[in-house]
């Protein structure tokens, strides 16, 4: 079945931009809005309006597929691409883009993905196509493989990949956002696998000495406990956004350090713990060494805490970077810096087989058709946790993205034998750590 059109509409985002620069720089938030001047180019404001830019597949037979370019919150920071604005790409969508996969076969969705990858930067008016762009057009010829093949979007990527996909839904992380409390009481009532973020993302939330950050952790363990379902085995996952760097800094295998981590993990016992960005080194390779100093340091010093790469690790290239240097117990693959989802799915699949493993993450400034699209990335590829998305309200995120893994699920188990795969066994590798109760297994 061919394309035969596309088309490319602004819409709206899940949430919002935030200069993250201005705020880690001390941008004071007043009500939801940040009073300050933003510091990273393209922003006018310290939190503006999320957007995303809505494309549209026409197949042959009428039938018209989506899906949404949208960039992450913190947009600009920490080797991103920069601010989106959907005015100024939907020109590129509509031209160079449309230009190279009119006509093409929707069944070949890997191919179709490459020559999106390939278009001439030339053609797109700028160095490259913004990642939000080959996010958004990715996710659309995706949903139109599918709808040419009458599969899932999980079974044509497992069969693009050669992979078994998961046979039960993929542990989901929640994230609270600013309301850590009410958010976390909300994920432990509902059995979430892997809560609650935190967003712990300056020196006054984590505390002077860190003591902020290990307070809610004793709080969190205890209300796990008394509100969680029976059986209840969550992992618990924080961000720090890098601020653990500005409490402590270099070096990061110290006893300071180690100690510091220590406390940590006792607070969130009996759960296990992974920290996400400890510290933002300003670079890829400074990033990666502080990131294997902190990792080998909390290792020779026997405390059992994980740190998962986030800051400097946005393209598979970085991605491949940190796993390589052994630089991270996780990596978030966060989708919308991947660009295409085929290579979110590539850098997912490059973890397996080490000691590593892959978060199939992306931000709260995403759409419900991008959020769709990456649970059928994260059922392909069985990572090893996937973000509940968008928004920061928790409870709409978390719905569309079990409920879209569950609907893949249960159509891969009513389907024919050979007519719809969604996969043998799961990937053994990950199934040690994975937390049960509520939808994970």
């Amino acid at each position: 079945m061919r394309i035969e059109e596309i088309r490319a509409v602004p819409g709206l985002s899940g949430f919002f931009f935030d200069d993250q620069r201005a705020i880690k720089d001390g941008a004071t938030q007043r009500g939801f809005a940040y009073d300050g001047q933003p510091k990273t180019d393209g922003f006018e404001r310290v939190r503006e309006a999320g957007e995303c830019l809505i494309v549209e597949l026409e197949l042959a037979d009428g039938s018209v597929v989506t899906g949404d370019c949208a960039a992450v919150q913190y947009s600009g920071a920490g080797g991103r691409d920069p601010l989106f604005r959907a005015s100024e790409y939907r020109p590129v969508v509509e031209g160079s883009v449309a230009d190279t996969l009119r006509g093409r076969d929707a069944t070949l969705f890997r191919e179709n993905a490459e020559a999106l990858e390939a278009i001439d930067p030339a053609r797109s008016g700028g160095d490259r196509l913004h990642t939000a762009v080959r996010y958004g057009v990715s996710q659309a010829l995706l949903n139109a493989a599918a709808r040419a093949r009458g599969q899932t979007p999980t079974a044509v990527l497992a069969a693009a990949y050669d992979t078994d996909p998961a046979t039960t839904p993929v542990p989901v992380f929640g994230q609270s956002g600013d309301e850590r409390r009410t958010n976390a009481e909300k994920m432990l009532i509902k059995g979430v696998p892997v809560l609650p973020h935190g967003l712990f993302n300056s020196v006054e939330k984590v505390g002077e000495d860190g003591e902020g950050l290990r307070e809610y952790l004793a709080w969190l363990s205890d209300r796990a406990a008394e509100l969680g379902p029976e059986n209840y085995a969550p992992r618990f996952h924080v961000d720090v956004y890098g601020i653990l760097g500005k409490v402590f800094g270099p070096p990061y295998d110290r006893t300071e350090v180690t100690d510091y981590f220590e406390t940590l993990r006792e607070a969130a016992a009996p759960y296990p713990l992974q920290v996400e960005g400890p510290m933002d080194a300003g670079g890829r390779t400074a990033q990666i060494e502080q990131m294997a100093e902190l990792r080998d340091g909390l290792a020779d010093a026997g405390v059992d805490v994980d740190v998962v790469a986030d800051e400097w690790c946005n393209t598979f290239e970085d991605v491949r970077a940190f796993v390589d240097a052994g630089a991270a117990d996780v990596v978030q693959v966060k989708t919308p810096d991947l660009g295409g989802v085929q290579r979110s799915a590539e850098a997912v699949l490059y973890c397996d087989g080490t000691d590593t493993r892959a978060y199939l993450g992306g931000t709260c400034n995403e759409t419900v058709t991008s959020a769709r699209a990456c649970a059928h990335v994260a059922l392909a590829t069985d990572a090893a946790q996937v973000l509940a998305k968008p928004g920061m309200g928790f409870d709409e995120g978390f719905m569309v993205v079990t409920n879209e893994m569950r609907r893949a699920l249960a159509r891969a188990d009513a389907a024919p034998t050979g007519s719809e795969s969604a996969g043998g066994p799961s990937g053994g590798s990950r199934e040690a750590w994975r937390p049960t109760g509520g939808a994970g297994r």
